[in-house]
């Protein structure tokens, strides 16, 4: 065997690879720990290394030109999932402050989790300000604005899910400079349950989900989203959500 032939058997067989990995199916998994990082841990922090990390990189064609980097590391500790989102952005806004406005219109990311399968489904929809709409949604079929069945998650529960955001509730008008934000926020299992019913631990636990990036209405909106959504412009789509594991 030749040293070029060599050279040119090892390229392939490691692009083999590479397109294996490139094709295999899209899952994450959600590591388990001892303890979760500090709420306001940065996502730099030692605490957040042992999370895997996914990336936003798919955006929907109706965008702008405007395709935010934008990261989520999830952990979790049987009883608690935390959540911590990183951005690198441009053209930010939050002009939504209350619990369950619209803020899907700001800058905002959001992960949709089915807990237990064929139970229905929660969006947790998060601007960088850290304020939140959340429903639970056990039929996606859209009428008008809203959904055939689902059910708006109560302020009661919704206020003990912890939140920290890197900017203030209110960031209005748009910050067109490149700019850099993070929301952490942990949920706890007791949330999942008042909804879906028992679900004794989050260790093992075999549920299905999605990530995205939107700015409705900044001055650059964007759509982008973690597994494909499809040629619809639609983040409903639990059908195409695709598997998450929270290790043991």
């Amino acid at each position: 065997m030749t040293r070029l032939f060599a050279i040119l058997l090892v390229v392939g067989v490691l692009g083999a690879h590479a397109d294996k990995k490139k094709d295999a199916p899209l899952e994450y998994r959600i590591v388990k720990t001892d303890e979760l990082p500090p709420l306001d841990a940065p996502w730099d922090d030692v605490a957040w290394s042992q999370a895997n990390t996914l990336t936003i990189d798919r955006f929907h064609a109706m965008g702008s030109d405007h395709k935010p980097k934008t990261q989520a590391r999830l952990l979790h500790d049987g009883e608690t999932l935390a959540v911590h989102f990183r951005v690198e952005d441009q053209y930010v806004i939050a002009k939504n402050t209350e619990y369950q406005s619209r803020t899907h219109k700001d800058s905002t990311v959001e992960f949709f989790i089915e807990p237990v399968a064929g139970e229905g489904y929660f969006n947790f929809e998060m601007n960088c300000g850290g304020t939140l709409l959340l429903l639970y949604i056990e039929d996606a079929t859209r009428e008008g604005e809203w959904f055939k069945k689902f059910e708006p998650v109560s302020a009661k529960w919704a206020e003990k899910i912890e939140v920290h955001a890197s900017l203030p509730k209110k960031v209005d008008p748009e910050v067109k400079e490149p700019t850099t934000w993070t929301v952490s926020y942990r949920v706890p299992k007791a949330l999942f349950e008042a909804y879906v019913g028992p679900v004794k631990t989050l260790n093992g636990q075999e549920s299905r989900g999605n990530f995205y990036k939107c700015a409705d209405e900044s001055s650059h909106p964007h759509w982008g989203y973690w597994a494909d959504i499809g040629d619809k412009l639609d983040f409903h789509q639990p059908d195409r959500f695709v598997p998450i594991h929270l290790e043991k």
